[in-house]
C-alpha cells in the first residue's frame, strides 16, 4: 500500500543554480553603507531578495517607489561576482564587494539634462 520513494534519485546533482546568499560580513558591510546614507537622508528603505542564483540588496528612496539601486551577488563560473544595477542597467561589476561599496561611498551629484 505505502511505497517508499528515495528523493535523492529525483534531486538534481551538481545543479548549476545553487542558491546564492550574502555572507554575514558582506551583509554587515552593506548595512553599514546603508545606515550612513539613511543618516544623510538619501535612502529610506531596503529589501533583500534571494532568487535562486542571484541575491540582491535593493535600496529605495521611498517605500512605495522602484529601487534606486541594487547590489547583487551571483556565481560567475567558479567565482562569485558582485554587481550594481539601477533602472535595469548594470553600472559596475566586481569580484570584490569592497570595490562596489567604495564606488557608492563617493558623493553622488544630480545632473540636470537640457
Amino acid at each position: 500500500m505505502n511505497n517508499l520513494v528515495d528523493l535523492s534519485n529525483y534531486r538534481q546533482k551538481g545543479s548549476k543554480h545553487r542558491a546564492v546568499f550574502f555572507s554575514k560580513e558582506e551583509l554587515r558591510s552593506i548595512l553599514d553603507l546603508y545606515s550612513r546614507h539613511v543618516a544623510d537622508g538619501e535612502w529610506k528603505d531596503y529589501a533583500i531578495d534571494h532568487q535562486g542564483p542571484v541575491a540582491g540588496f535593493s535600496v529605495f528612496r521611498h517605500s512605495f517607489d522602484r529601487p534606486l539601486l541594487t547590489i547583487g551577488k551571483r556565481r560567475n563560473g567558479k567565482h562569485e561576482e558582485f554587481f550594481l544595477t539601477s533602472n535595469g542597467r548594470t553600472i559596475k561589476r566586481s569580484r570584490h564587494l569592497g570595490d562596489l561599496l567604495k564606488y557608492l561611498s563617493k558623493p553622488m551629484k544630480l545632473i540636470k539634462l537640457p
